[in-house]
């Protein structure tokens, strides 16, 4: 499998992705916003882009589409209940579905509900396992639920989808949000060694050469992850009187997603 990161530098700090068989040369746009450039880094490679795949229904993530489809004919991919949201979906995705992506490459969907209640992650396990979180899971964070979300329904990802993925799992989140979440990593738990060098590794942080960290790594530094840190929780508490030693990870991960929608 050869993945593709780009950077779009849009307001929202949007990455597309192109995941490409090395054999055939076809190839998956996921989320293709800045689809100019995406058709661009294909013709580069020799690629031919043939499906696209739609994470969720927000104007950041499909605002490409009838660009991209109009220059390549490409199938549109998406949630099996985002039609109404996202328009001329060709295949609705479901919990298992695989995407053949050439002879090479295929995708296992993940119906990640939270961000949005139709938002699908793609899981690749085979070689170094990879996963395309959309707006589920950022570098350090987690998404917001503001529009079309629930907070309780994204735990619930967390804990009984995305926790359990391989630790060596390449982490391709839809957006880059790092710096700042590493900053509120640093606000919840202090003493975080793990988030204050990752931090300082990010001086001159480029989200076009992003270093590509693992779910093992996220684990060390992303707060949404570490629910049963002492630190978090006693921070916590002088916060949320609700909290306190024997929460639990449900009511600290609710409390943390509602303090992150106000930091």
């Amino acid at each position: 499998m050869i993945v593709e990161q780009i950077w779009t530098a849009s307001p929202l700090r949007n990455f597309n992705y192109l995941v490409a068989c090395g054999q055939t040369g076809d190839a998956l746009a996921i989320d293709p916003l800045d689809f100019k450039t995406c058709l661009a880094v294909a013709e580069r490679n020799g690629w031919q882009i043939t499906q696209v795949l739609n994470t969720h229904e927000h104007r950041d993530h499909i605002g490409g589409n009838k660009g991209m489809i109009d220059a390549t004919g490409a199938r549109l991919l998406a949630h099996q209940n985002a039609g109404k949201r996202i328009p001329n979906v060709d295949r609705g995705l479901a919990a298992g579905d695989v995407i053949q992506v050439g002879e090479t490459v295929e995708l296992t969907c993940l119906d990640t509900p939270g961000h949005t209640m139709s938002h699908i992650c793609l899981f690749r396990a085979e070689d170094q396992p990879a996963l395309f979180s959309g707006d589920t899971l950022f570098n350090a964070g987690a998404g917001n639920c503001h529009n079309g979300g629930h907070p309780e329904e994204l735990y619930e990802t967390f804990a009984t989808q995305l926790d359990a993925l391989p630790s060596d799992t390449r982490l391709f989140p839809g957006h880059d949000y790092l710096v700042t979440n590493l900053r509120f990593s640093l606000d919840r738990e202090p003493d975080n060694q793990a988030a204050q060098a990752m931090l300082d590794s990010l001086i001159d942080h480029d989200p076009a050469n992003a270093r590509v960290p693992t779910l093992g790594e996220e684990k060390t530094f992303n707060p949404f992850f570490r629910l049963s840190s002492p630190g978090i929780i006693e921070n916590l508490a002088a916060s949320h009187p609700q909290i306190d030693g024997s929460s639990g990870p449900k009511a600290v991960f609710l409390a943390l997603r509602e303090l992150r929608n106000r930091w």
